[in-house]
């Protein structure tokens, strides 16, 4: 079981950083472009998705603000974190239009027990921007995945610092 709590936790946390560069930069206004192939293939597919996500694991599992909340700490402990990364990259195949399925809990069961603080949020949104800056990922494409992802942080962060 805590195995299933950190890759839930996990899984949610590019939803979470996502969600505070939406909600840190007001770029939720969703794109109009119809022209445009889906949000998938213009992240390079699953590839492209692969290579952001095992960085922003590994950021993920080995930060020690993170680790200092206990439930986080234990699922860190139990959970591989290969078998995140496969999640995590399924999770946003299917969210960007992938043929991918997430077959995981949803965001609101999976992290209620977690007690996920703002900090804590910030720190995954964090993690995430470096990853996605590592890989080059455009401004636009940014823009569209933090749209879809962004309204779930009120499911997620728990508690105020």
């Amino acid at each position: 079981q805590v195995m299933n709590t950190f890759f839930r936790f996990i899984g949610a946390a590019i939803v979470l950083a996502l969600g505070s560069y939406v909600t840190s930069t007001s770029l939720a206004q969703q794109p109009t472009a119809a022209t445009k192939p889906p949000l998938y293939e213009r992240l390079g597919g699953l590839k492209g998705i692969s290579l952001v996500v095992d960085d922003f694991i590994d950021r993920l599992v080995a930060n020690k603000t993170l680790n200092k909340n206990p439930a986080i700490d234990a699922g860190r402990k139990a959970s591989p974190a290969t078998y995140l990364k496969v999640q995590v990259a399924q999770l946003v195949c299917e969210a960007t239009g992938g043929r991918c399925k997430y077959s995981g809990t949803d965001m609101k069961s999976s992290h209620a027990h977690l007690n996920i603080s703002e900090t804590e949020w910030n720190v995954m949104a964090g993690a995430f921007k470096k990853s996605i800056s590592k890989f080059k990922v455009p401004a636009a494409e940014q823009n569209e995945l933090f749209y879809i992802v962004g309204k779930t942080k009120v499911d997620i962060v728990m508690r105020k610092d």
